[in-house]
């Protein structure tokens, strides 16, 4: 895992795991919400996508999943973001990296 960011949506994505699967999109989510407090504030699950939106510092910010690209991280408002919220996706992505490669240095070894 090697966090990855781009543009391609108008906006500052942050690809947190380009090959993982449901297990890591929830392994994000949990973090998000027992480390920063976060409440999901609205949740779309579709048949091959995961959608949930959240405030983070006044940023609204939404956490995706797709089979197809794995799990990222981006501004809801995507094409209209303002930039303290594409910098908040790549300052909250850096924390989340190091959580998950520390959760999954913990796992290895255990």
């Amino acid at each position: 895992m090697s966090l990855t960011l781009r543009i391609a949506l108008g906006c500052t994505e942050a690809i947190l795991d380009d090959d993982g699967g449901l297990k890591r999109f929830y392994q994000v989510a949990d973090i998000l919400s027992k480390d920063f407090n976060i409440d999901f504030r609205r949740k779309e699950d579709d048949f091959d996508s995961i959608d949930w939106d959240f405030n983070f510092h006044g940023n609204s910010l939404t956490l995706h999943y797709n089979i197809y690209t794995g799990v990222s991280l981006y501004p809801t408002h995507t094409k209209n973001a303002r930039k303290n919220e594409n910098k908040a996706v790549v300052e909250l992505a850096n924390v989340l990296e190091g959580k998950l490669i520390s959760m999954d240095m913990k796992r290895h070894t255990a």
